[in-house]
Protein backbone atom coordinates (compact mmCIF):
# COMPACT_ATOMS: atom_id res chain seq x y z
CA UNK A 1 0.00 0.00 0.00
CA UNK A 2 1.46 3.54 -0.68
CA UNK A 3 0.83 6.26 1.44
CA UNK A 4 1.19 10.32 0.56
CA UNK A 5 0.32 13.33 2.06
CA UNK A 6 0.89 16.89 1.41
CA UNK A 7 -0.91 19.79 2.59
CA UNK A 8 -0.53 23.41 1.50
CA UNK A 9 -1.65 27.17 2.99
CA UNK A 10 -4.43 27.79 0.79
CA UNK A 11 -3.93 31.91 1.98
CA UNK A 12 -0.18 32.31 2.12
CA UNK A 13 0.71 34.54 -0.56
CA UNK A 14 -0.12 38.33 -0.35
CA UNK A 15 0.16 38.60 -3.90
CA UNK A 16 -3.04 36.24 -4.85
CA UNK A 17 -6.40 36.73 -4.10
CA UNK A 18 -7.51 35.18 -0.56
CA UNK A 19 -9.91 32.48 -0.96
CA UNK A 20 -12.77 31.58 1.78
CA UNK A 21 -13.57 28.19 2.84
CA UNK A 22 -17.04 28.69 0.19
CA UNK A 23 -14.48 29.25 -2.78
CA UNK A 24 -11.90 26.32 -1.66
CA UNK A 25 -15.40 24.06 -1.30
CA UNK A 26 -16.73 25.16 -4.45
CA UNK A 27 -13.61 24.60 -6.38
CA UNK A 28 -13.09 20.97 -5.07
CA UNK A 29 -17.51 20.04 -5.79
CA UNK A 30 -16.10 21.41 -9.46
CA UNK A 31 -13.01 19.30 -9.50
CA UNK A 32 -14.90 15.90 -8.50
CA UNK A 33 -17.49 16.74 -11.04
CA UNK A 34 -15.25 17.49 -14.11
CA UNK A 35 -11.22 17.60 -13.15
CA UNK A 36 -10.06 17.73 -16.34
CA UNK A 37 -9.45 21.42 -15.46
CA UNK A 38 -7.82 20.71 -12.10
CA UNK A 39 -5.78 17.71 -12.49
CA UNK A 40 -2.93 17.59 -15.26
CA UNK A 41 -2.52 13.74 -15.83
CA UNK A 42 -6.07 13.18 -16.23
CA UNK A 43 -7.44 12.90 -19.71
CA UNK A 44 -11.22 11.84 -19.20
CA UNK A 45 -13.82 12.89 -16.75
CA UNK A 46 -17.33 11.22 -17.16
CA UNK A 47 -20.17 10.86 -14.66
CA UNK A 48 -21.74 7.98 -14.97
CA UNK A 49 -24.39 8.25 -11.51
CA UNK A 50 -25.21 10.89 -8.44
CA UNK A 51 -25.70 9.55 -5.09
CA UNK A 52 -27.76 11.38 -2.21
CA UNK A 53 -24.11 12.50 -1.00
CA UNK A 54 -21.63 12.42 -4.23
CA UNK A 55 -21.27 10.85 -7.71
CA UNK A 56 -19.43 7.87 -9.10
CA UNK A 57 -16.98 8.92 -12.67
CA UNK A 58 -15.19 7.22 -14.96
CA UNK A 59 -11.53 8.51 -15.82
CA UNK A 60 -8.65 8.14 -17.59
CA UNK A 61 -5.76 9.08 -15.65
CA UNK A 62 -2.18 8.67 -16.89
CA UNK A 63 -3.54 6.71 -19.68
CA UNK A 64 -5.79 3.90 -16.96
CA UNK A 65 -9.19 3.34 -17.23
CA UNK A 66 -10.75 3.60 -13.45
CA UNK A 67 -14.44 4.41 -12.15
CA UNK A 68 -14.58 6.62 -9.01
CA UNK A 69 -17.20 7.03 -5.78
CA UNK A 70 -16.91 10.27 -4.70
CA UNK A 71 -18.67 10.93 -1.33
CA UNK A 72 -18.85 14.82 -0.17
CA UNK A 73 -19.02 15.88 3.03
CA UNK A 74 -19.38 19.32 3.19
CA UNK A 75 -16.91 21.89 3.57
CA UNK A 76 -14.61 19.53 5.00
CA UNK A 77 -13.60 16.63 2.91
CA UNK A 78 -14.05 14.30 -0.62
CA UNK A 79 -13.15 11.06 -0.63
CA UNK A 80 -12.60 9.10 -3.87
CA UNK A 81 -12.65 5.44 -3.38
CA UNK A 82 -11.48 3.59 -6.68
CA UNK A 83 -13.96 0.94 -7.56
CA UNK A 84 -11.85 -0.32 -10.43
CA UNK A 85 -9.34 0.29 -12.88
CA UNK A 86 -4.47 -0.66 -11.95
CA UNK A 87 -5.15 0.72 -8.34
CA UNK A 88 -7.72 -0.24 -5.23
CA UNK A 89 -7.48 2.11 -2.25
CA UNK A 90 -8.70 5.82 -1.79
CA UNK A 91 -7.90 9.59 -2.08
CA UNK A 92 -8.90 12.27 0.61
CA UNK A 93 -9.63 16.46 -0.40
CA UNK A 94 -9.57 18.03 3.15
CA UNK A 95 -10.27 21.54 3.58
CA UNK A 96 -8.61 22.19 6.65
CA UNK A 97 -8.77 25.55 9.10
CA UNK A 98 -10.24 28.89 7.51
CA UNK A 99 -8.69 32.09 6.73
CA UNK A 100 -5.21 32.91 6.70
CA UNK A 101 -4.87 29.61 8.78
CA UNK A 102 -6.67 26.98 5.62
CA UNK A 103 -4.75 24.29 4.80
CA UNK A 104 -6.01 22.25 1.57
CA UNK A 105 -4.82 19.03 2.23
CA UNK A 106 -4.54 15.83 -0.49
CA UNK A 107 -4.20 12.68 0.57
CA UNK A 108 -4.09 8.85 -1.21
CA UNK A 109 -3.64 5.25 0.17
CA UNK A 110 -3.07 3.23 -3.28
CA UNK A 111 -2.01 -0.18 -3.83
CA UNK A 112 -1.71 -1.87 -7.80
CA UNK A 113 -3.61 -4.71 -8.34
CA UNK A 114 -0.82 -6.46 -10.14
CA UNK A 115 2.25 -5.80 -8.34
CA UNK A 116 3.86 -6.73 -4.96
CA UNK A 117 3.96 -4.59 -1.85
CA UNK A 118 7.73 -3.36 -2.21
CA UNK A 119 7.92 -3.97 -5.61
CA UNK A 120 9.57 -1.69 -7.97
CA UNK A 121 6.80 -1.69 -9.84
CA UNK A 122 5.03 -0.39 -6.59
CA UNK A 123 8.18 2.18 -5.73
CA UNK A 124 8.05 3.57 -9.51
CA UNK A 125 3.87 3.94 -9.24
CA UNK A 126 4.49 5.68 -5.85
CA UNK A 127 6.75 8.47 -7.40
CA UNK A 128 4.82 8.95 -10.58
CA UNK A 129 1.75 9.53 -8.47
CA UNK A 130 3.39 10.99 -5.51
CA UNK A 131 4.73 14.02 -8.57
CA UNK A 132 1.20 13.89 -10.00
CA UNK A 133 -0.73 14.60 -7.16
CA UNK A 134 1.52 17.17 -6.45
CA UNK A 135 0.86 19.44 -9.44
CA UNK A 136 -2.28 17.96 -8.75
CA UNK A 137 -2.70 20.29 -5.33
CA UNK A 138 -1.33 23.46 -7.08
CA UNK A 139 -3.55 22.80 -10.40
CA UNK A 140 -6.58 22.78 -8.21
CA UNK A 141 -5.43 26.13 -5.97
CA UNK A 142 -4.76 27.77 -9.36
CA UNK A 143 -8.43 26.84 -11.27
CA UNK A 144 -10.24 27.37 -7.83
CA UNK A 145 -8.44 31.02 -8.35
CA UNK A 146 -9.30 31.10 -11.57
CA UNK A 147 -12.52 30.31 -11.42
CA UNK A 148 -13.30 32.45 -8.32
CA UNK A 149 -12.13 35.55 -10.66
CA UNK A 150 -14.49 34.92 -12.92
CA UNK A 151 -17.14 35.13 -11.01
CA UNK A 152 -16.61 37.83 -9.07
CA UNK A 153 -17.32 41.81 -9.94
CA UNK A 154 -14.82 43.78 -11.44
Amino acid sequence: MIYVSSEVMVNNDPALPKLSKNDVWKGLLMKAENALPFVPSMSKCEVVQRTANGLVRDIVFRGEDARERITFFPKEKVVFVRESGNADGFIVNEVLGDGDDMRLRFSFALQLVDAASGSDKEREFRESMEKDYLKAVGATLEAIRKMTAATQPA
